[in-house]
C-alpha cells in the first residue's frame, strides 16, 4: 500500500496550477495576440483561484451539514481456546477496513508477545485485562475503534472491560469444547488434560459464558462467511449507519 508524501502532494498541486495558468496564458494570446495581456491574466487567475479556494475550504469546514462523526467502539472477541475467536476477528477487521475509518487490531497472543511474563492465574489473567482497556481507551479517545480477541474466561474482567471502554460490543464467539479439541493441531487441549499446562481454560481453568453478549456467534452452526455478515451487520446499524 503507497500513500503520498506531503512533498508529493505539494509538488502535485504545484504542478497542476502550471498547467492550468499555462492554458489560460495561451487561450488569451490565442483569442488576442498579446503576450502581455496573456501573462497578466494567467497571474490574476491564479491569485483569484488560489485566494477563493482557500476561503471556499474555510467555509465548508465550519459547516457540520454533512458531516457525520463515527463514535469509537470495541468488538470485544470472546470465547474458549481455539474456538474461532482469532480468525473471525482477522476477518472481521479485514471488512471494517473497507470502510476507512481509524481501526486497531488487537490480539491476545501478540500483546503476550510484546508483554512476557504474564501469567495465568484468575489474578494475572484480570489485572491483564485491565491493562488492554486502558489501551483500548486511549485509542478510543483519540478517535480509534478496535478489534480485540481475548479469551478472558472471567466475568468480573468482561465487566471491568465494558465499564472502561466506550460502546463495548462482546462478541461470544461459541463452540462445544470437542470442537476446540478438534480444531487444536497442535495438542493444546492434550496437553493441559495431561497437566503440562495449569490454568488452561476449559480444562484446568473455568470458562465464565457472558450473559449479557450483544452477539453470539455459533461456530458450530454458522460459517465464517456468515458470521462475519452477522457481525458487520450489526457495526452498520448501530454504528456506521
Amino acid at each position: 500500500m503507497y500513500r503520498d508524501t506531503n512533498l508529493r502532494s505539494v509538488t502535485k498541486g504545484i504542478s497542476w496550477r502550471f498547467v492550468a495558468t499555462t492554458t489560460t496564458i495561451i487561450i488569451v494570446y490565442i483569442f488576442f495576440g498579446r503576450l502581455d495581456l496573456a501573462i497578466a491574466a494567467g497571474v490574476i487567475e491564479t491569485v483569484l483561484k488560489v485566494g477563493l479556494y482557500w476561503a471556499h475550504e474555510r467555509a465548508w469546514f465550519k459547516i457540520k451539514w454533512g458531516r457525520k462523526k463515527i463514535e469509537p467502539f470495541n468488538l470485544w472477541f470472546t470465547g474458549l481456546p481455539l474456538s474461532g475467536k482469532t480468525t473471525l476477528a482477522n476477518r472481521v477487521y479485514e471488512e471494517l477496513s473497507n470502510f476507512e475509518i481509524p481501526l486497531e487490531r488487537i490480539d491476545s497472543k501478540d500483546i503476550r508477545d510484546l508483554i512476557p511474563g504474564i501469567g495465568y492465574t484468575r489474578e494475572d489473567r484480570n489485572r491483564h485485562m485491565h491493562r488492554i482497556g486502558h489501551l483500548i481507551k486511549t485509542l478510543q479517545n483519540n478517535s480509534v475503534s478496535t478489534v480485540a480477541s481475548f479469551v478472558s474466561p472471567y466475568t468480573e474482567s468482561r465487566k471491568a472491560i465494558r465499564e472502561m471502554v466506550k460502546n463495548n460490543i462482546v462478541v461470544y464467539v461459541k463452540a462445544e469444547l470437542e470442537t476446540c479439541k478438534k480444531r487444536d493441531i497442535n495438542g493444546k487441549y492434550e496437553k493441559a488434560l495431561r497437566g503440562e499446562y495449569e490454568n488452561f481454560t476449559g480444562v484446568n481453568d473455568v470458562y465464565e459464558e457472558p450473559q449479557h453478549a450483544e452477539i453470539i456467534i455459533d461456530t458450530d452452526k454458522l460459517s465464517i462467511d456468515e458470521s462475519v455478515e452477522v457481525i458487520i451487520k450489526y457495526i452498520k446499524s448501530n454504528y456506521i449507519k
